[in-house]
């Protein structure tokens, strides 16, 4: 992750060009240095034109943005974290990492249904009427 671009993995890769900063005031801590000084990031990548992603992933990210993908393809990650610029450029730009690499891995193979053998179907049966004989044996003592 250095200069010209954010490096997220093997084969995955955001050219510098593809981000955009907006360097935004923020809300929180910061006494009256929050009111002056825009520490806050608002890091906007263009997940639909990605020249450097493959489709699946590009779409993947954009599942995975849920709210923070716009309409035209783009993923927006507000960063206001912590009190200064570059720790919150830092932040937003490895959360944007983290999203990508989840939208990387492969997707999890289809469940397979199975069946319980018919053994294990007849000894939950046996259990169960076990159990429910115990049951009926806590019934009211009858007087003799």
């Amino acid at each position: 992750m250095g200069e010209g671009g954010l490096n997220i993995g093997p084969g995955l890769f955001i050219g510098e060009e593809e981000l955009e900063e907006q360097f935004i005031r923020a809300s929180g801590p910061g006494g009256q240095n929050v009111n002056k000084v825009a520490t806050a990031v608002k890091l906007r990548f263009d997940a639909a034109h990605a020249r450097h992603l493959p489709e699946r992933v590009r779409a993947q990210a954009l599942k995975l943005a849920g709210s923070r993908a716009t309409k035209d393809g783009h993923i927006v990650i507000e960063a206001a974290r912590f009190r200064t610029q570059e720790q919150n450029r830092t932040d937003a730009r490895e959360r944007l990492a983290a999203l990508i690499s989840k939208a990387a891995e492969p997707p999890p193979k289809p469940r397979k249904k199975t069946r319980p053998s018919k053994g294990a179907v007849e000894r939950r049966l046996k259990a169960k009427a076990g159990r429910s004989q115990v049951k009926k044996m806590r019934g009211k003592v009858s007087p003799d």
